[in-house]
């Protein structure tokens, strides 16, 4: 295994979030603008391309030309745009819990209201988390995560919703993704269910579709190791 894996996380979490998987070979697993300690953008606004360069920036910083990029919700977003603007730079993709199709209305004016509540009154998620976890996780899971929540910049995570909320459509992209592609979904997600991320599989040429079971949304932080065999299989099978 010599290919390099770059892990693009989760609204509204950091790094963290990938626990053992960031010690792989040649795992890259980077903090996004506005996320575990990195200044949020100038301008209040991570769009999506400007989450792209960040991730390209950091293949740049540690040497990597080509990489496989493993995002789960937002982190998928980001690797649609990478693929957009850099597709020589994307050796496979691992697109996790994540969708193609942009946010109805009425879920961007729920994250438009969202990031006017984070701006106004601080980090708001940290008492109101959205359900990132299967409905019967264990409570010290669910207070991990809450910790995760806790350490982020409110205005960093304002910017994020905003970005989101804006992100492009990315399903006429999947027709033209021509690396090797795993997609990842769980039955126990709440946030973006198998019904929308598992069409993805039959969307993207040839890609594989693998279902955790007994996870929710973050199905790599609740099956760990099932996400981590996921992972390196494939990454052994592309060489």
């Amino acid at each position: 295994m010599t290919r390099a894996l770059l892990l693009v996380h989760a609204f509204p979490l950091d790094a963290r979030m990938w626990g053992r998987l960031a010690d792989e070979p040649e795992a890259i697993a980077l903090d996004l603008p506005g996320f575990g300690g990195v200044p949020p953008p100038s301008d209040g606004v991570l769009t999506m391309g400007v989450a792209a360069s960040a991730a390209l920036a950091a293949l740049d910083e540690a040497g990597v030309e080509r990489a496989v990029i493993c995002g789960l919700s937002m982190g998928g977003y980001v690797a649609f745009e990478m693929w957009r603007r850099s597709p020589a730079r994307v050796a496979g993709l691992i697109l996790a819990n994540t969708r193609a199709a942009p946010d109805t209305p009425e879920a961007r004016a729920g994250r438009l209201a969202l990031a006017a509540r984070l701006r106004a009154e601080g980090n708001v998620l940290v008492d109101d988390p959205p359900p990132l976890l299967a409905e019967d996780a264990v409570d010290g899971l669910q207070q991990r995560v809450r910790g995760w929540i806790a350490g982020q910049d409110p205005a960093g995570i304002a910017a994020a919703a905003l970005g989101i909320a804006d992100r492009p459509d990315s399903r006429p992209d999947l027709p033209t993704i021509s690396v090797p592609t795993l997609v990842v979904t769980s039955d126990r997600d709440r946030l973006i269910p198998r019904e929308a991320s598992a069409p993805l599989a039959d969307a993207v040429p040839g890609a594989e579709l693998a279902v955790i079971e007994g996870a929710g949304h973050l199905s790599n932080v609740e099956r760990p190791e099932v996400f981590a065999t996921l992972v390196r299989r494939f990454r052994e099978r592309i060489g």
